[in-house]
């Protein structure tokens, strides 16, 4: 997600249509085999639920966090519908009670935020995590305005410093371990607002056990 205006997601999220669809983001769903059942994960602005919902179909126990009363109550509906549990909770991210090595997984999937705000949830997170937990993440580059200049249904953020590169990932998470980190092209189907070509990174960060 890319703006904090609450308001602005539940306009986003209203009607019955799920704004980025109902399937898991495409970088998710391909690293299934690190998803275990009865593993704990947090979703930070996970909006209408398609990500927190699929984790919790992978059997771990998924919280999923958002600002926006309309996609946390979708979440539910959609959770509801495929039959899952998912524990949503409407906050938003710097105003909720952060654990400390309590998760497994953390997913960060299109969380845009200014640099001194990524660097702080960031390390939110690293902390957040138990031994030998991950964060997953998959966000837009630099590179993508170029593909959003052709296409602005590609979606992401239209100003450069909510970008993220490979090197700014490197040393937010500078205390983990890289198991992937990687910038490049892919191609979106993720509803109205996320379909084309986009240039995007993709990072997997470890705690050691």
């Amino acid at each position: 997600m890319i703006n904090r205006d609450a308001k602005f997601w539940d306009d986003r999220f209203a009607g019955a249509e799920y704004t980025y669809g109902e399937t898991p983001n495409a970088f998710l769903a391909s690293q299934r085999a690190q998803f275990h059942p009865g593993q704990t994960a947090l979703i930070p602005a996970d909006g209408e639920g398609r990500n927190g919902v699929w984790l919790a179909e992978q059997g771990l126990i998924a919280t999923s966090l958002d600002h926006s009363e309309v996609g946390i109550t979708k979440a539910a509906v959609l959770a509801e519908k495929r039959g899952v549990p998912l524990d949503t909770v409407l906050t938003d991210v710097f105003d909720w009670d952060w654990p400390e090595n309590h998760f497994d997984h953390i997913i960060f999937i299109y969380f845009h935020l200014p640099a001194e705000g990524r660097r702080e949830l960031h390390r939110l997170a690293a902390k957040a995590l138990r031994p030998g937990g991950r964060i997953t993440l998959e966000a837009f580059t630099p590179k993508n305005l170029i593909y959003r200049a052709e296409n602005p249904k590609v979606g992401g953020p239209p100003e450069e410093h909510l970008l993220m590169t490979a090197e700014m990932l490197a040393g937010d998470f500078e205390g983990l371990r890289p198991i992937l980190l990687e910038e490049r092209d892919t191609i979106l189907r993720e509803g109205k607002f996320h379909d084309g070509k986009a240039a995007v990174v993709n990072a997997i960060f470890e705690r050691d056990a």
